[in-house]
Order: C-alpha cells, then structure tokens, then sequence
C-alpha cells in the first residue's frame, strides 16, 4: 500500500487491550484519512446520543496518506469525537510534529476508548505501543508535562484544563499547536489519558515518485508566487490581518456590539513586528514559518498570538495592551484552553455583567482551574447566558464565532450557521474571495451566488483536513494539483471531480450524524444581533439556506435525502 500505511490501532484504556487491524482500503479511497477517515471510523462505530465524556464514546487520532511525504505543509494530523460542548460530531487539526511521527510510527488512525483507572500515557514507539501510568504528570499543565515527555517523542497532551473537563480544553502538541475548539481536551481527560507520545522511522511510501515529484513542485511554485504564503504569512503570521479586517469594518468588538476597534494599530501585526523581537517557527515541512517566538526582553520565549487569539483577547474584549494579550495566549497554550472560545465567552460576561475585564490573565487562570466564576465561563457561552440572556452568545451550534463579523461578510455568515461543527470560519473559509480577492473579489455584503461558493469551499475544506495539509496551501494551490499528489503517493486515479466528491461525502456524513443526534434547519442560524437594521436580512437568509440544500441535495430540513446518500 502507498501512502497509506494500512495500520489502524485501537486502544482499551478500561482493559489495557491493544487491537492492531488492517485499514479496510475502500474506506481509504472514499474518505482520504485526516477528518474523513475519522469521522467514518467514529460514525460506524458510535450512537449518536452518546455523552461525550463516557468512557465508551472513542477519541480518534488520524493520518492522511500526504502526511509525512515531500509534499508541502504535510505535518498535520487530525482528531475526531463529539464535542462536549456542542454535541456535534467534531475534528479538529493541528500542526508541528506530531502527525509526521504518527504516519512513520506506521498508523492511518489510532482510536482510543475507554477510561483507565489512573492518570496513564500512550506510548509509541514504531510498532511498540504501551500504555503508561502518569501519575507523576497529572496535575502538570502542558509545557512541564511536554517537557518531562520529550526525550520520548513527539508529545500530545492535556492541561489542568483537560483533566478538569473543562468544555474549552484544547490538545496540545509540540508546546505550541492546539487541537482546538469543541472541548477535545475535556474527552481525553475524561478518559484519564495525559498524552500520547510518539515516535516512528517508517517513511511512507509513494507509488509514483517522479509524478509526486513533479505535482509537488508545481504545488510548491504556486506557494511561492503567492504573496501571502511567499511573504505576509511568513513576516507577520496571521496577525497581518487584523489591520485589514478593521479597514473593512468586519472586525468584531466588544462582544460583536461594534465592528470597528479604535485602537487596532496596538494589536497588530505591524505593532508586532515593530515592538518585539521575534524569530520564525515551522511545522513539518513548511516553507510559510508563520508561527513567531519570542527571541528577547520580558517575554522571551513566548509565541506571538494568532489573529484570532489577538481579537478574542483584544477588541473583543476592549483591550489594547499587547502584552496582556500575550500573557493570556501563554496561559491558554500551557492550560490546554481554546483562546477563540474563552476570550468570546469572557466578552460575553463582560456584557452580561456591564463592565469590561481588566483581569483577563486572572480570569483565564481561573478558566484553567474550573474555579470561581472561571467555572461557568469555560462551560461556553451558550451555558453562560442560558436562555434569559442568550442574546450575548455570539455562537452557533453552542461554538463561538470567530473574528470576522458576519455583517460584513455575508458568505462568511452561511458559512458560520451551516458549519457541522458549530460557528467556525475553517469548515468553508470565505474570507480569501469576500476579503482578499483570492481567487477573484466577490462582493461580501450580498447573498447572491454565495450557497454554491460555500458548497465547494466546503467540500474541499473536507479534502483538505483529510490528506492531511495546512489550510494555507489551499489559498493558491489549485484543487488539481492536490489531486495529483495524491494519485501519485497513493496510486489510486483521483480526478479532481472524484476528489472533490470525497469532499461531498464526508460533509453528508458528519451531516447525517448531527441530525441523528437532534440537530435540524433550526440550528443553522446565528444570533439576532446581526439580522434586522443594518445588518443580516433574515428572509434573504433564509431563501439562501434553502439555496444551500437544495445544492447539497438536502430537503428543507436540512437532512440528506436517500437520493444523495
């Protein structure tokens, strides 16, 4: 088998049994890896009314057959479970190292069920695979417990915030790279699991190493001509877009009460590179090196904050201090907390309470601790406000919005409401056509044309979080040349219609889950706030989701019809 390593492990932590099976290849060819492969692996296996933090319900760990290969960006690995927060089924993707260790430790996907009766550790060594005790490291948030671990491999973990089950915990790997959103740290609390650590030596192989070769580099040369991906990324990071979403009056403050932040020069990514002394830091096999260290001063050693983390600690919450920010960053990483999530949520009890936080490490603290106020706000902002307030939660699906305003971008908007795992601007990014005119500008305050656009950026974001790649090789790469790298490390004849249709399958599966576990048309919508005066029309809106179903071959519920399935 190329690309693919044809090994998926499951791990009993309530018994100690490790089963190593045979990735079924049909599965594979239809579902990629990454998100597909484990959201197929955890539908087939898990009833949809399952409570996210009981020991049967299975995290899952998953490869892609363009993880660890030349292939540009191609570090990532992804996890799969149901959302504590939510309840919707639930991925989530990060970078670093870990993923490339996981694919030459020789796995498609690692599934793990079951609660042990201690604090344990996963420990892998190619096809060594043991289950640890972890006393010694319970109680450790990440940076301590990473460190202990690393001489061992490649380190993914739980902080304080995890094992407390807090809804916000992130899995952290690499010190720095966040399984994030939905609360997948709380799961594998729930299960007593502290880390996984891995480390392998068998490359995958490539099926036809001069036509891998050639997409590869035709793939890089795209990423070169890009000025995002040749320059903006890699000078500023992703805090180069905080200036320029304020220019456009879609960046959110104070709760999504303003668009506009007075003071966003403070917080920018220009402010950034002008005030601190930093080095750049890449994952696997990347050429961009967008995350940025720290090099010197007070805060040496510390990772510059990515855009979203900038407005959720920042104008979200009325503040401009850029150290403050980089305080609460540090402490999120360390605890394990999601920053979009718990900065929105702390913006939402600022408004519910009528004052601004001037504490926001103190509070973020107590988020980490499950303690004082700290306990309600890290159950999210839908609990937070509960049905009397529920008008500051800026959420969908019980997950909090991000940092572009909707009223500003109304395909962004669709996109945050019919998104299958809550109010996330990553399952169909817009932003680059309603924002940066890549691959052409389009008009963002109009719904027109926006349900087919959304559709195929959809689906291709599934492909994507399925090979596994960073979500900015997909600013410039064309969906053809992914499609080339993977018939040639695989072997199999991928077309670029069959290769978005994989896209398509995986969306409807994580569809029909969500509306087997309660979700429906009714879900699909965002807060008041943002229809009626100057904002969101809600009759077009809704004549748009019906756009949207009807596309995706959905009935006016929302649900799949037999035809599609």
């Amino acid at each position: 088998m190329h690309g693919w390593t044809g090994k998926t492990v499951t791990i009993d932590l309530t018994d100690g049994k490790i089963t190593e099976n045979q990735s079924d290849p049909d599965i594979l060819h239809s579902f990629i890896g990454g998100r597909g492969l484990g959201v197929k692996l955890y539908y087939d296996s898990v009833p949809p009314g399952l409570d996210p933090l009981c020991p049967d319900n299975p995290i899952i760990f998953a490869t892609g057959p363009l993880t660890g290969t030349a292939a540009p960006m191609s570090g990532r690995h992804s996890m799969v479970t149901r959302s504590p927060l939510t309840g919707t089924i639930f991925n989530s993707s990060a970078g670093g190292h870990f993923g490339k260790e996981l694919k030459f430790a020789g796995m498609d996907a690692l599934i793990i069920k079951g609660r042990a009766q201690e604090p344990v550790y996963l420990s892998i060594k190619n096809d060594d695979i043991g289950i640890r005790k972890a006393n010694r490291l319970w109680g450790k948030n990440v940076r301590e417990c990473t460190g202990l671990l690393k001489p061992e491999g490649s380190v993914a973990c739980i902080g304080r915030a995890g094992e407390k089950l807090v809804p916000l915990a992130n899995i952290m790997n690499d010190y720095i790279h966040a399984c994030g959103r939905g609360g997948l740290g709380a799961v594998m609390g729930s299960k007593m699991l502290k880390a996984v650590v891995v480390k392998g030596n068998k490359k995958p192989g490539i099926s036809d190493e001069v036509a891998f070769g050639q997409a590869r580099d035709e793939a890089l040369r795209y990423l070169h001509e890009g000025p995002m991906t040749s320059k903006g990324l890699t000078t500023y990071g992703t805090s180069s877009l905080l200036n320029l979403i304020n220019y456009n009056k879609m960046l959110p403050t104070r709760n999504f009460r303003k668009t506009e932040f007075s003071e966003a020069d403070k917080v920018s990514g220009e402010f950034i590179r002008e005030n601190y002394d930093v080095r750049n830091h890449a994952c696997y096999n990347c050429i961009i090196a967008c995350k940025h260290i720290i090099k010197s001063g007070e805060f040496k050693g510390h990772e510059i904050p990515e855009y979203e983390t900038l407005w959720a600690f920042g104008p979200d919450n009325n503040n401009s201090s850029m150290d403050e920010i980089i305080r609460v960053n540090r402490l999120c990483n360390d605890y394990g907390i999601d920053t979009i999530s718990s900065g929105s949520t702390i913006a939402a009890y600022a408004e519910l309470t009528g004052e601004d936080i001037s504490d926001l490490s103190g509070i973020t603290r107590k988020i980490g601790e499950n303690e004082d106020v700290g306990r309600d706000i890290g159950m999210g902002s839908k609990s937070l406000a509960g049905s009397r307030w529920k008008g500051a939660a800026m959420h969908s699906k019980g997950l909090e919005l991000p940092a572009y305003d909707p009223r500003g971008v109304y395909g962004q908007a669709l996109s945050y409401a019919t998104s299958n795992r809550g109010g996330c601007h990553l399952r169909g990014y817009m932003i680059p056509r309603e924002v940066l005119g890549k691959p052409v500008k389009i008009e963002p305050k109009t719904f027109t044309e926006k349900a087919g656009l959304l559709v195929e950026a959809q689906n291709e974001n599934a492909v994507m979080d399925s090979l596994v790649l960073c979500m900015f090789a997909w600013l410039y790469i064309p969906v053809k040349e992914f499609a080339g790298m993977l018939t040639a490390a695989t072997g199999i004849d991928y077309t670029t219609s069959q290769f978005k249709k994989c896209g398509e399958r995986i969306w409807n599966l994580e569809r029909v889950f969500n509306n087997a576990a309660g979700f429906s048309r009714e879900d699909d919508i965002l807060p008041g706030r943002f229809f009626g005066s100057g904002g969101i029309n809600r009759i077009e809106f809704g004549k748009t989701l019906d756009e949207y179903y009807y596309l995706r071959g959905w009935d006016k519920n929302g649900v799949p019809s037999e035809e599609k399935l």
